[in-house]
């Protein structure tokens, strides 16, 4: 038989929450593993239909977890889904050719594509866990690897692995820090900030 509740308490970093059935009885337990659907995640107040079980304490918890309905993503024109694609490479390219231009020193490239790499395999590892109900990587983490220069590579994971790019509230920040960022590299491009790069690198 099933049952037809609202997901009332979702904790999306912990990959579960309650769901309270219709007519207010007792709140229920859901896992993300739990989910017939599990490439769309929940966010809360969603009305989803599942099968009523419990656990080795008796404790009510739902399976076959399903949306009622779904929601309709309107579609992104191809030019607006490869502008995140576009924009990282074009960067790129203009941290190396301003390096090229000796505007700035070759170890900065380095920088951006280390932790570039860096933050890539933390969206991957962090979609992994979240797919598995496993323990995720605290958002706060993944904004400080967008900020240390690793935006570029995490812009990149959030498009080809679809992972953190519709929730509003992350992207919110994330772009905060892709400006804060692109600020500092402005500020190294000034006679003081290239002194100030140059001798934190030990470069002449």
């Amino acid at each position: 038989m099933r049952y037809q509740g609202k997901i009332t308490d979702w904790k999306d970093d912990k990959g579960f929450g309650f769901i309270t059935p219709n007519g207010g009885d007792q709140r229920v337990f859901v896992h993300i593993k739990s989910f017939s659907n599990r490439q769309q995640r929940p966010v809360g107040n969603e009305i989803v239909t599942y099968e009523l079980t419990h656990d080795t304490e008796g404790r009510p918890q739902a399976n076959s977890v399903a949306f009622v309905g779904k929601r309709v993503t309107p579609a992104t024109p191809s030019g607006q889904a490869n502008a995140p694609l576009i924009l990282t490479a074009a960067f790129l390219v203009f941290v190396v050719g301003s390096v090229f231009a000796g505007k700035l020193p070759i170890a900065v490239v380095w920088i951006y594509l280390a932790a570039s790499f860096v933050a890539f395999v933390a969206y991957a590892l962090d979609k992994l866990a979240a797919r598995n109900g496993q323990w995720r990587t605290p958002e706060s983490t993944l904004h400080l690897f967008s900020l240390a220069g690793g935006w570029p590579g995490a812009l990149l994971a959030q498009r080809l692995l679809r992972h953190k790019s519709s929730k509003q509230s992350f992207q919110l920040v994330f772009w905060v820090t892709v400006i804060l960022n692109c600020c500092v590299l402005a500020w190294f491009f000034s006679t003081s900030g290239a002194e100030a790069l140059r001798s934190m690198l030990g470069t002449a």
